[in-house]
């Protein structure tokens, strides 16, 4: 998704750094650009790429698009090219990136993203597939809609994507954490399509209890959601796109570490912070940590 992001940006005019870890995708891009086919069209961009921060220097702009256990790794790297008015967006599935990034780096002016109906993959190095793009929304970690949070969505929304500023971000990154929670760790552990998960009442019924204790925490914290029926939400969810496997399903099946502490892993830990039990949660995320800890 980071490879979707700076294409786009990029070929909007954008003077834009690309920072990853993966050498081999580094190297590539600067033998034979960026290219990023699919949703958004087919197009191979130029642009600068780094292993590290050292080159880039300071940017009005950090975005971080790894996955959740990256972001601290990723924060500390951007220390060296954020300066007081630099603005950091992370995008992330489940929670707690906004806080991660605070602890990494002395920074105020974090922006939360989240994603929806937006995916991609790496066809090989230096090559991504952008699979849908339906809506990107952001704000201040704080809340509030601000003037930066709107220049931010204008720079986004001229490279070609759907994006909205919103003043209640974290109510959307529950929103979409409740619909992580209810598919991510249940197809995992049983690794089927979340179809095939609704389509079992025995397991989805596992499903509906690791949705329902997300929903329980949500509204003790305070938590203000646009629906009432918990059910019927993830249902109309998962209902539109059946034939999926989640993310952390597909990291299982590349024996990857998934995201597991950032979504279902997390419920239990908001619930004892408002004194929730979390069964559900707890079990499905014991049984993917332990299969993780076979991949070596």
């Amino acid at each position: 998704m980071g490879s979707v992001y700076v294409a786009l940006l990029a070929d909007a005019g954008n003077e834009v750094h690309v920072v990853d870890t993966w050498r081999e995708h580094i190297d590539a891009i600067r033998a034979n650009g960026l290219r990023v086919e699919g949703a958004s069209g087919d197009r191979t961009v130029t642009l600068s790429a780094h292993t590290d921060t050292g080159d880039v220097g300071v940017c009005d702009l950090v975005i971080i698009a790894t996955k959740a256990s990256g972001v601290s790794a990723a924060a500390k790297s951007a220390e060296r090219i954020v300066d007081d008015n630099s603005l950091i967006l992370t995008i992330q599935n489940g929670l707690g990136a906004g806080e991660r990034i605070h602890a990494a780096i002395d920074n105020g002016n974090i922006l939360l993203g989240v994603a929806g109906g937006f995916g991609a993959s790496m066809k090989g190095p230096g090559h991504a597939h952008h699979n849908g793009m339906q809506l990107i929304r952001i704000g201040e970690m704080a809340g509030g809609l601000t003037e930066r949070v709107e220049k931010v969505a204008a720079v986004w929304r001229d490279a070609g994507f759907n994006v909205r500023a919103f003043e209640d971000i974290n109510q959307l990154i529950w929103e979409k954490f409740i619909c992580n929670v209810t598919f991510s760790a249940p197809c995992t552990v049983f690794h089927r399509t979340i179809g095939e998960m609704m389509a079992d009442p025995q397991t989805w019924a596992i499903s509906l209890g690791c949705a329902r204790e997300a929903d329980a925490v949500a509204r003790a914290k305070g938590i203000h959601l646009d629906f009432d029926d918990v059910d019927a939400y993830v249902s109309a969810f998962g209902g539109n796109m059946p034939d999926a496997r989640p993310s952390m399903l597909l990291d299982h099946l590349d024996r990857r570490p998934s995201e597991i502490d950032a979504i279902n892993g997390m419920v239990p830990v908001v619930g004892k912070e408002v004194g929730i039990a979390t069964p559900y949660n707890d079990v499905v995320s014991a049984i993917v940590r332990v299969r993780e800890e076979e991949f070596g």
